[in-house]
């Protein structure tokens, strides 16, 4: 099974998911980049948008983002948030986005929901909730358990 290409090639399910998961990355990237952070950091703002969190929480929730075996966490991601003020450092390796990390946050979630609007323009919303739902279902095929 597979999706031919402009050119008539076959290509199978795994080649389209890793060529939109590049393109993604790439875009969001290069439009973070544009307004100051790393797609690390904006996933950091959002995950102490909800509250304030230990480093250990912070780490856990970009597990899936973050290269452990190359010993990366979160830590050098949140560097600059703090250098920034954006992001303050409390007793405990806690921290806590503040009120000007809120209004760069509420700033770059218009530009994120740009890029999410660019990446399923032409796309019904049963077609984008039938790719998604095919999409889990091959993770957890894969073993994936949520």
């Amino acid at each position: 099974m597979g999706t031919t290409d402009d050119t008539g090639a076959a290509r199978p399910i795994g080649f389209w998911v890793k060529l939109v998961d590049g393109l993604i990355d790439q875009r969001f990237a290069a439009i973070l980049d544009e307004h100051g952070v790393t797609h690390r950091q904006w996933q950091l703002l959002n995950v102490l948008e909800s509250g304030p969190s230990p480093l250990a929480r912070l780490d856990a929730a970009l597990a899936g983002y973050l290269d452990s075996a190359a010993g990366e966490t979160s830590a050098e991601h949140l560097t600059e948030l703090v250098e920034s003020a954006w992001v303050v450092r409390g007793d405990g390796d806690v921290y806590e986005i503040t009120e000007r990390g809120r209004v760069a946050h509420r700033r770059l979630q218009e530009v994120v929901a740009g890029i999410r609007e660019e990446v399923t323009a032409g796309v019904s919303p049963a077609e984008y909730e039938a790719t998604v739902a095919v999409l889990r279902t091959a993770a957890t095929n894969l073993g994936w358990a949520g």
